[in-house]
């Protein structure tokens, strides 16, 4: 073996020819339009937050902060219960909600204006983990002029950063309203389902420290299914009004592969009782605006011919 290295290291070491300066001008100039390998699809992943074992304990805020090295946000009471980041940003993918519902003991009258007034007297805290909803149709995909929103090979909306141009359409498309513009950089941000855990194998940050369950993670079928079990079994054990919140379409949306099990109004939880898509009002746009150019263009031909005449 040692011989044979030898006889290797003897040989005349042979370079690759340089490329002449022509050639790496056209490579250079080619290489911005050249495309890659798209990854391989996989099964559609996603998140089921069942909003009844949330605790509150924001441990999912805190792993999704430390995953991806965002800043702080301060640790001043809002003043609004619990609560510290008050919503979604570009620096908070995260945010648990806390929804008081207290009635007056002497009057039994609701003091929180979130209950219906149809509704009996209750005591409790609603708390849900709220995040991005990974549409499947997501408005914020359709109106991005850059590209830089795309569905990765897990269907989750994902944003590159470094495409973003700051334009905040994505941020005016969304009626969730999530996406936040980074005050630092100028760029839109919002959850990234941990895409790049997904791709080593593992769950999201947020599913992992939950200690509580409230979180899961998995393909949305099997979530799905499982999400309908745990709503067949609140029924059984008297609370009928818990149901589940985007996980199938509407006439006006689309179904979300992160979706919810609430017990009472979206609006409660800050969700939009009927999430409408505006590119539904795309075709109606168009035709406004072709017919307000054309009556435009006629206003100025009769302007210019009374002037002639």
């Amino acid at each position: 073996m040692a011989s044979r290295e030898r006889e290797l290291s003897a040989l005349p070491q042979v370079s690759d020819p340089t490329r002449g300066r022509l050639s790496e001008l056209v490579g250079r100039l080619i290489y911005p339009f050249l495309r890659g390998e798209p990854p391989q699809p996989r099964p559609a992943t996603g998140f089921y937050t069942d909003t009844t074992v949330c605790i509150g304990c924001k441990a999912c805020e805190v792993a999704c902060k430390q995953w991806n090295q965002l800043p702080s946000d301060g640790f001043n009471f809002s003043g609004n219960s619990y609560d510290n980041t008050t919503e979604l940003s570009a620096t908070t993918w995260r945010h648990v909600k806390f929804i008081e519902q207290f009635s007056d003991g002497a009057s039994s009258k609701l003091v929180s204006p979130d209950m219906a007034p149809n509704e009996p007297a209750l005591n409790r805290w609603l708390m849900m983990s709220d995040h991005c909803k990974h549409c499947l149709a997501a408005p914020c995909h359709q109106a991005c002029p850059t590209g830089a929103i795309i569905q990765n090979e897990f269907e989750n909306v994902y944003i590159q950063a470094d495409i973003c141009n700051g334009c905040s359409c994505c941020i005016a498309a969304c009626p969730f309203g999530v996406i936040t513009r980074n005050d630092m950089g100028g760029h839109s941000h919002k959850c990234t389902l941990c895409y790049d855990r997904q791709r080593d194998g593992l769950e999201p940050a947020c599913a992992k420290a939950c200690p509580t369950q409230s979180i899961h993670f998995g393909p949305v079928d099997e979530l799905r299914e499982q999400a309908r079990k745990r709503v067949d079994e609140l029924h059984r054990q008297g609370v009928p009004q818990a149901y589940l919140y985007g996980d199938a379409p509407t006439e006006t949306y689309s179904e979300m592969h992160s979706f919810y099990l609430l017990v009472d109004r979206p609006s409660v939880y800050g969700l939009p009782d009927n999430p409408f898509n505006p590119w539904l009002h795309m075709m109606g746009d168009y035709v406004r605006s072709i017919a307000g150019g054309l009556a435009a263009i006629a206003a100025l031909l009769v302007v210019v011919f009374l002037l002639k005449s």
